[in-house]
């Protein structure tokens, strides 16, 4: 009999509104009793952070930051606004990276070695294209806010407590000295725009504490006067101002401001502050300038201050959990005891109950993350999201878009956190307009282009490290996050006036850009490089993958618009004509590179030729390409820095084999996570977060081809479960339980009228298509 055709599957449909979900879900049949959500969702410390990287808690609002250290005699918050960076218009010799010099028939010239010579080393091809970066710049913490509190422990007894709630975004210290019980609580108000502290006590009068801001430059002043802390200043690198403002509220006691610039609060009942931080950035191309903050931050502090404590947590939580607790996640965990660098260094992979509590967690941390570092009216989520703690920052945290920045949002659709793509979106169309620059001026044509990093002041053109200088296919790549928005909602007035232009544009670059490869006439990338890997050559696997998939996603949003007939015969001409990328070698691997030179005991982090596997879609499960790619991971093995295991879990997510999804989960886990549970790459790298949390929802739903599949990767060691509120492509909230490691009800919401194809072995035949409507809720049961 036909697996499945015995099952007596039923569908109900009703009208019903997809929302929020709640927290608490009934234990599952065969799984662990549900743990109680507060703890399940809760990272826990008995001891103060010691170590900013390693051990602080991060609180955020998308623009503001903070990381809580918990230490008792001076407690202490680094301060992060994210627009406060370095370099851009006003530093010396900014150039958007663009050549300072022309160089007529530099380009072509490149381009006609790597036809006769078939590669060059990556420092040749830098000689000829790159140059020194002039003000690139780093994005700066903006400081310390330091309480430190007379009279309390220099050390903590076994009373102390340190946690981060996930589902309410609430940071908190708590512990007990000389029979006086002790709480402090922190969050960052989205709704509210500021940063909000809070020190109480179950006995009246013994709330004190003397507050200050602290930097580690000298660029700033600090005042303080009736209640208010202002900090102003202007980075000596470019002329930025910032502003911050803190204001102190108590109940009972009294809050007096020193000369030197502090606050101090004594004998209070309790008391609280607000903080609100601002810069005079705007991401307007060329001067990247607005009005000067302190309007806004004396605006925002002071509607804060003018409510209650009660009243401003109330809309901070509301406004988080309406994001945070549209997903659960129940795969049969059950949180032991233990503080989570316990819980991290307990883990081992096995599937254990305690185990599968720390998975469960680290997936929603990821999704936490990303709430709290892209929200809607500041810049996207950058290499650490919104937190840092020094002026020079690896990398710069800036924005790598060679994976980086894109894996930051690979969670966003699937997790349903779609509103936190909104800076993201923004971001991507204020490139175009340096962008175009930079296709101008180095390749001589029309388009936008960006390469292998940025920042927020239009830097799109190149500089001079030989491996990492050259990727224009970066801006047909970006383009993918905002074509998948579109995939997932169906919204033609979001593809026409947000998606469509910004595709349209790049592909128009690539259009002009592709070169006849004289070897067998095929149109190619040149000169191409496989991300930090290898030489330049052209037609490398990557460049003519994220090439076709900008190409065939521009196409298909070109049909849908009816835009221009003669666009659109132009994309179907080059896809025909364009060389795919997809090559089987000499020893049945995907590979690298158009000649076949890859080796077998090659372990580098990147595996860029699997772009066509994930994030992209031209490679299905089952299929030559698939099992070549399977080859390729495999010889690449389970090693890695952090967001390249991160990748991998996708990866072989999408070639369907749960098991090893899950072992390289726990590879990340086991070696690349620190106790904070920040991934690492070393150093701390928050695209391994979220590339991690992306990864488990490709274990549980895929639709990147189309049909919606059902728990398509589930490792073995989560035989039974339950995951609510996954969002699939065609406008789809999805909740699935499974029992013995096959589905045992699904629900679907759908948002469009639209049909569907539906995959599982719930299913007679495992397939069902059907006709969706808008509004309406289905129930697949056996």
């Amino acid at each position: 009999m036909t697996p499945g055709m015995s099952r007596r599957t039923t569908i109900k449909s009703a009208l019903g509104v997809t929302g929020a979900l709640t927290l608490g879900i009934p234990a599952i049949s065969g799984a662990a009793a549900a743990v109680n959500p507060s703890d399940e969702l809760t990272l826990r410390y008995h001891t103060p952070a010691a170590d900013w990287e390693r051990e602080s808690l991060p609180i955020g609002s998308g623009a503001l930051g903070a990381s809580v250290f918990g230490t008792l005699a001076t407690e202490r918050l680094t301060l992060n606004e994210k627009t406060l960076w370095t370099g851009g218009p006003g530093a010396a010799g900014y150039d958007h990276g663009n050549w300072t010099q022309p160089r007529p028939g530099v380009l072509a010239s490149v381009q006609q070695r790597l036809d006769t010579e078939g590669k060059l080393s990556p420092e040749a091809v830098a000689a000829e294209l790159g140059q020194p970066k002039h003000g690139f710049g780093a994005f700066q913490v903006l400081g310390d806010l330091e309480l430190a509190v007379p009279g309390a422990p220099s050390a903590p007894d076994g009373s102390y407590r340190r946690t981060l709630d996930l589902a309410s975004a609430l940071a908190a210290v708590t512990y007990t000295h000389q029979g006086v019980a002790y709480t402090r609580e922190f969050f960052a108000s989205y709704p509210g725009k500021v940063i909000v502290g809070r020190f109480s006590a179950n006995q009246p009068g013994k709330i004190g504490f003397t507050l200050r801001y602290t930097s580690p430059r000298t660029d700033f002043t600090a005042t303080a006067s009736g209640g208010r802390l202002t900090v102003k200043g202007a980075l000596q690198d470019n002329g930025m101002r910032f502003e911050t403002q803190i204001r102190v509220r108590t109940d009972g006691g009294r809050v007096t401001a020193g000369a030197n610039g502090t606050l101090t609060v004594t004998g209070a009942n309790s008391a609280w502050f607000v903080l609100a931080a601002g810069t005079d950035y705007a991401d307007t191309y060329p001067r990247y300038r607005g009005a000067d903050p302190h309007a806004a931050v004396t605006g925002a502090v002071d509607a804060a201050a003018r409510r209650s404590y009660d009243a401003l947590r109330t809309a901070h939580v509301n406004d988080h959990s309406a994001l945070f607790g549209r997903v659960t996640l129940d795969i049969g965990q059950q949180l032991p005891d233990l503080p989570t660098n316990q819980l991290l260094t307990q883990y081992t992979g096995s599937g254990s109950a305690a185990d599968r509590a720390l998975e469960a967690l680290f997936f929603q941390y990821g999704r936490y993350l990303l709430i709290a570092s892209s929200r809607a009216g500041s810049l996207p989520a950058n290499l650490q999201g919104v937190w840092n703690n020094v002026t020079n920052p690896p990398w710069s945290a800036d924005y790598h878009v060679n994976i980086n920045l894109q894996m930051n949002y690979w969670l966003a659709e699937v997790t349903n956190l779609a509103e936190t793509t909104a800076p993201y979106d923004r971001y991507v169309e204020a490139m175009r307009a340096p962008g175009r620059v930079s296709a101008r001026e180095i390749f001589g044509s029309a388009g936008w282009v960006v390469q292998n990093e940025t920042n927020p002041f239009g830097f799109t053109g190149v500089h001079d490290w030989a491996t990492a200088f050259w990727f224009p296919e970066a801006a047909a790549w970006l383009t993918q996050q905002l074509y998948d928005h579109y995939r997932f909602n169906g919204s033609t007035g979001y593809l026409r006036s947000t998606a469509y232009p910004v595709m349209k544009e790049a592909a128009e670059f690539w259009l002009v850009n592709l070169r006849t490869d004289p070897r067998d006439g095929k149109l190619v990338v040149t000169p191409s490089y496989s991300p930090e890997h290898g030489d330049f050559t052209a037609g490398a696997a990557m460049s003519q993958q994220i090439v076709y998939d900008l190409f065939t996603n521009t196409l298909e949003a070109a049909r849908t618009l009816g835009d221009a007939p003669d666009f659109r015969a132009r994309l179907e001409t080059a896809l025909r004509d364009l060389d795919p990328g997809l090559r089987i070698g000499s020893w049945g691997q995907l590979q690298e590179w158009k000649t076949d030179v890859d080796g077998r005991t090659d372990d580098h982090r990147h595996v860029s030729h699997l772009y066509a596997l994930h994030p992209g879609r031209q490679i299905v499960a089952g299929s030559t390409w698939a099992e070549a790619a399977k080859v390729s991971l495999a010889a690449r093995g389970d090693g890695g820095t952090g967001w390249s295991k991160a990748w991998k879990i996708n990866f072989w997510a999408r070639l369907r084999d749960g098991n090893h999804a899950h072992k390289m989960l726990s590879e990340q886990l086991k070696s690349s996570t620190l106790p904070n549970l920040w991934d690492t790459h070393p150093p701390f790298q928050i695209d391994g977060n979220f590339g991690a949390t992306s990864g488990v929802a490709e274990m549980l739903v895929q639709s990147q081809h189309g049909p919606i599949e059902i728990l398509p990767a589930l490792p073995a060691s989560w035989p039974d479960g339950r995951v609510t509120g996954l969002r699939a492509r065609g406008g789809v909230t999805l909740d699935i339980s499974w029992s013995g490691g096959r589905a045992s009800r699904i629900t679907l919401r759908a948002s469009r009228t639209t049909d569907l194809t539906l995959r599982s072995t719930l299913l007679p035949g495992g397939e069902r298509t059907f006709r969706a409507t808008a509004g309406q809720t289905y129930e697949f049961t056996p």
